[in-house]
């Protein structure tokens, strides 16, 4: 088992990290904490192989952390501010995770960790239960934005599709309409590319909840949603490889 430690100053973040770990065979979560001195000193005493850090944090910074661990542990970053990234990169990090965080993108993390940790027990799994595990993942994952004052989970099995406006996008779902103030290039790397795709520069839709698609125009329920030239081409693309 690959031991891990998530550093974190938002409950929420441990919260899902800590359910993220959980699904993960080869992981073991040995402590969550806000506290990046505690976490220091549990790495001093290499106990850890595997540290979530989120890098803005008030008593000492994520980059901070590693240059004090100095390489003692392997590091993925977890941060919405990607500007850290390249120093992150240059402190040699395993990965980094730009929050709000899907767990497909989580589990490609994991398994690089592996691939570094534990080379001798990566397997290929079988493709019959790759698929299986790929679906089951897709039907349990979600994401969080944040709606008016809260901060909403949303599962991506429910998104029929993402339109952007101004300053803010609205999320539809089999149940509800959700908006949130975030860009859509953000949303967009955060979905599973396999399940979501843009398709306008004021569209991304899921495909399985694609019903129809006339020319240009995909239906989604009652919804007619445009292709945009600048993403007729890969899209249909996309369409072509699932004609059976």
């Amino acid at each position: 088992m690959i031991r891990c430690l998530i550093v974190d100053d938002e409950p929420l973040a441990l919260h899902i990290l800590e359910d993220y770990i959980s699904k993960v065979p080869f992981m073991e979560l040995v402590k969550a904490t806000t506290n990046p001195i505690e976490a220091l000193t549990l790495v001093q005493d290499d106990n850890i192989d595997l540290v979530f850090l989120d890098v803005q944090m008030p008593e000492l910074t994520g980059i901070q952390f590693l240059r004090i661990a100095n390489g003692k542990t392997k590091v993925i970053l977890t941060t919405a501010y990607p500007q850290y990234a390249l120093e992150g990169y240059e402190l040699d990090v395993v990965d980094y995770l730009l929050k709000p965080i899907a767990f497909d993108r989580f589990f490609k993390a994991a398994q690089k960790a592996q691939g570094i940790i534990q080379p001798s027990k990566v397997v290929a799994p079988e493709p019959v239960q790759q698929i299986q595990q790929q679906q089951n993942d897709f039907l349990s994952d979600f994401i969080f934005v944040k709606s008016e004052h809260k901060i909403q989970k949303v599962y991506l099995h429910q998104i029929l599709f993402i339109e952007g406006l101004k300053d803010y996008i609205s999320i539809f779902t089999t149940t509800e309409r959700i908006i949130t103030l975030q860009n859509m290039k953000k949303m967009e790397d955060t979905l599973p590319e396999k399940h979501f795709i843009r398709v306008h520069k004021s569209y991304i839709v899921a495909l399985n909840k694609i019903d129809s698609i006339e020319r240009s125009r995909i239906r989604i329920g009652d919804k007619i949603i445009p292709v945009g030239d600048t993403y007729r081409d890969e899209f249909f693309k996309i369409i072509d490889g699932k004609n059976g």
